[in-house]
Formats: C-alpha cells, structure tokens, sequence
C-alpha cells in the first residue's frame, strides 16, 4: 500500500534505477576516464554524455540527461575524475536521466 502512494505520488521514480560510475563525453568514452576534465567534457557537450561502469560498459545519455549533465558539469568546481550516481531507467544501451549526483 505505501509503494501504491509513493508512487502515485512520484510517478517519475516508478521503475527508477541506479547506476554509479565516471561520467564522460561520449567522444573521450575510450581515454583516460580519471584524467578526464570537466572542461574538455563541457568543450565536447556536443557529441552528449554518459556513464562508464566499473565493467567498462559504457551507457548513453538521453537528451535530458545530456542537459541536466551540462548544468551539471557547469555548476562545479571539480576538475577531473567525474564520478557520479544517476538514477533513472534503462532503455537498451540509453539511461533516461531523472537525477545526477556528481560525487
């Protein structure tokens, strides 16, 4: 019964998954994730974002995600090594971002 009301009033978490990882463009996905910057990351916005696993596995962004990791990536001060928690739901090899936890 309290899933039913937690749900009915957070509809966008129903189904709502967690990953942690490094967050990359997708241009520098294969590079030196800790080297990584969040200056070349904003300077490759274009190409979009994602999430590099502790297995190597590599998950898209979608358009949302992209913008939100754009705030993001914006708004901090850390300069490498971009390790975060996102949550929302997995759809083949693309995560429909609801939430970006940089670390």
């Amino acid at each position: 019964m309290k899933r039913l009301a937690l749900l009915a009033v957070f509809p966008a978490l129903a189904g709502a998954e967690t990953w942690s990882g490094t967050l990359v463009d997708v241009m520098c996905r294969n590079r030196d994730l800790a080297g990584h910057t969040t200056k070349c990351a904003l300077a490759c916005a274009k190409s979009g974002y994602g999430l590099v696993l502790a297995d190597g596995k590599f998950l898209k962004f979608d358009e949302a995600g992209n913008s939100k990791t754009l705030a993001t990536l914006k708004a901090t001060a850390k300069e490498k090594d971009l390790k975060v928690t996102i949550t929302g739901a997995q759809a083949d090899d693309t995560i429909r971002v609801q939430a970006i936890e940089l670390k």
